[in-house]
């Protein structure tokens, strides 16, 4: 690697803050775990979380799932 080419990506677990409408990265990485089920989600993949709890998910189903276990 020469100085002028960038380095890859981190390839463990980011650190996400959950905005609305958006997610700051807090710490870099190339995922984030679904709160439900576990899995890694590609953060160019995260299309669903919680603002309020602070957690992503990896589809609307496990958020729904997340939503009835807190009630």
């Amino acid at each position: 690697m020469n100085r002028y080419e960038r380095r890859p990506a981190e390839a463990g677990e980011a650190k996400v803050e959950f905005l609305d409408g958006d997610f700051r990265i807090l710490r870099p990485g190339a995922f984030v775990r679904c709160a439900v089920t576990g899995d890694p989600i590609p953060l160019d993949e995260l299309r669903y979380w919680s603002v309020d709890r602070q957690e992503p998910y990896s589809s609307p189903d496990a958020s729904m799932q997340r939503e009835l276990e807190r009630r």
